[in-house]
């Protein structure tokens, strides 16, 4: 109404500052994944190694892969590795880069990221995925709506998370992470019906992609590109 109290922005501006509390709580102000290291993560030091050369001397080796019946288990690559080495390389120019606290908030955004292409919540993948993987996800969901679907996805559990590969080209860092995880994927028909997935927790490998420029104000490592295994 011409004149009125503008209530709309108002509530529009309290819901825009809670995404972005949120987002921060999740992707950290400085390496945009960053939270306090876990005990059950493999350490990883790179001050051990030379930056510049990529040289490490008496690191700790990556245990193997086993059954797990605890907190969800982490893999960081020995710095005498490739991955290890391209890790060196990211440090040396993002001092604050550390592998560990990346993978917790590698973890929080899956999470995000999975919730919200379930409940269609474009504005959050719209801040966590770079152009070409949101414009993939944004068909997905536009597909879904056309078609009466509705989506309904749960991280039951984290079994296993761990960098497969990284790399840094220039100033712009790639680091690849393997989630295993328990879900539950259950897409609905309009009719109620189920159309794919099945209520039972299912265990899923997904391999993501995300970048950063290092140089860049935005602490935001984004998803850059999916696949499973």
């Amino acid at each position: 109404m011409s004149g009125g109290f503008p209530v709309d922005l108002i509530l529009f501006a309290m819901v825009a500052a809670f995404l972005v509390l949120r987002l921060r709580s999740v992707l950290g102000r400085r390496t945009g994944f960053e939270r306090p290291r876990q005990d059950n993560v493999v350490p990883f030091d790179p001050k051990s190694g030379d930056a510049r050369t990529g040289r490490a001397n008496d690191l700790p080796e990556l245990p193997a892969a086993g059954p797990q019946t605890g907190p969800t288990r982490r893999f960081v690559p020995d710095a005498r590795s490739p991955v290890g080495q391209a890790l060196i390389r990211i440090r040396g120019v993002d001092a604050s880069f550390d592998p560990n606290p990346f993978l917790d908030g590698a973890e929080g955004a899956f999470r995000m990221i999975v919730d919200a292409f379930a409940r269609g919540d474009r504005a959050t993948l719209r801040a966590l995925l770079n152009d070409d993987t949101y414009a993939g996800f944004e068909g997905a969901i536009t597909a879904r709506e056309q078609a009466g679907e509705t989506q309904r996805s749960e991280v039951r559990s984290m079994q296993e998370m761990g960098i497969e590969a990284a790399d840094l080209r220039g100033t712009v860092a790639d680091v690849t992470v393997r989630f295993v995880s328990d879900q539950i994927n259950l897409t609905t028909a309009s009719d109620g019906s189920i159309a794919a997935g099945a209520e039972a927790v299912t265990e899923l490998t997904d391999i993501w992609t995300f970048q950063r420029d290092l140089r860049s104000q935005d602490p935001t490592w984004r998803l850059v590109a999916t696949r499973s295994a």
